[in-house]
């Protein structure tokens, strides 16, 4: 299990940051909303193409980074990458995808990459398994992984709509399990585990959730938490993230699962809507409710 220390820790706390006024503006955003975590994408994720990362802007950004108060940096892959995919070209493009997100990451002095693994498409979940347990050992072994000994790997576990590979702890662990690889990890996603089925509401539900997650991959993989409350009910299938406190989650449960023992000590980067009530500064708002979550536990 991570170390824990309740009564002397630091909340590792941020939010997904746009990259639209480059790579280093990310940063002052972070600087500027008081967080100590950054997640970005490094490009449009939206197109396969990736603009070339040269080096004076990467050392720019690292610069930039290292004069900040940001202790933790996640890059998030593009959501075009499907690891489960049957379709061949499909699957070859998106290896070679991640190969080159965990190369730009590595440039940028990231701490870890979060992705999706993608939907089997009607091939079988046990098929889905095979193909993702190749590709990311196919990923880990290119020599990117290797030229970056900090960096992480991090699974992120899907809502289970359709055919995505992920919602359960079970096939996060045999992934993992059969992967072989220490720095390959998971990134639970609260919204998308509420959705798929894991109760998160009180303490006692936290309590089971992580006890289940322990059970099937260990909490030593546990390398993340996305914290984001969940629009929809438990069980849902349906990944639409709310504002902290103001979902089906709900404040007991942020609560517990910030204060958790086990995880506490972990990143928590929020992923909740960019605006609230009309208002464009969410983020500052999320993020204080997460703080004071945090302070009036250990009051």
């Amino acid at each position: 299990m991570p170390p824990t220390n309740p009564k002397q820790d630091v909340l590792t706390l941020g939010c997904h940051l746009s990259i639209a006024k480059g790579l280093p503006g990310a940063v002052d955003a972070a600087e500027a909303l008081g967080s100590n975590a950054l997640q970005i994408f490094t490009h449009n994720v939206s197109a396969w193409a990736m603009k070339t990362l040269d080096r004076n802007r990467a050392e720019a950004f690292r610069r930039r980074l290292t004069a900040s108060p940001v202790q933790f940096l996640v890059v998030h892959t593009m959501y075009l990458i499907n690891l489960a995919s049957p379709d061949d070209d499909l699957y070859e493009r998106s290896i070679k995808a991640m190969i080159e997100e965990l190369r730009r990451a590595s440039g940028l002095s990231a701490d870890a990459v979060v992705c999706h693994l993608g939907a089997h498409k009607g091939a079988g979940a046990d098929t889905g398994i095979d193909r993702i347990v190749d590709a990311v050992r196919r990923t880990t072994t290119s020599g990117v992984f290797g030229e970056a000994p900090d960096l992480r790997l991090l699974l992120e576990n899907a809502a289970g709509a359709g055919t995505s590979m992920g919602s359960t702890f079970e096939e996060l662990g045999e992934i993992v399990s059969r992967v072989g690889d220490d720095r390959i990890g998971v990134c639970l996603d609260t919204c998308h585990a509420f959705a798929a089925g894991y109760d998160l509401c009180s303490g006692a539900a936290v309590d089971a959730t992580l006890d289940r997650f322990d059970r099937a991959i260990g909490l030593e993989r546990l390398g993340l938490i996305h914290l984001n409350d969940s629009r929809f009910d438990l069980g849902s299938h349906r990944d639409r993230h709310e504002h902290i406190g103001h979902g089906t989650i709900g404040e007991e449960g942020i609560r517990a699962i910030v204060n958790h023992d086990t995880i506490r000590n972990l990143p928590f980067v929020l992923e909740t809507p960019k605006v609230m009530d009309g208002r464009p500064d969410a983020d500052r708002i999320n993020l204080n409710r997460v703080r004071r979550m945090r302070s009036e536990e250990g009051t």
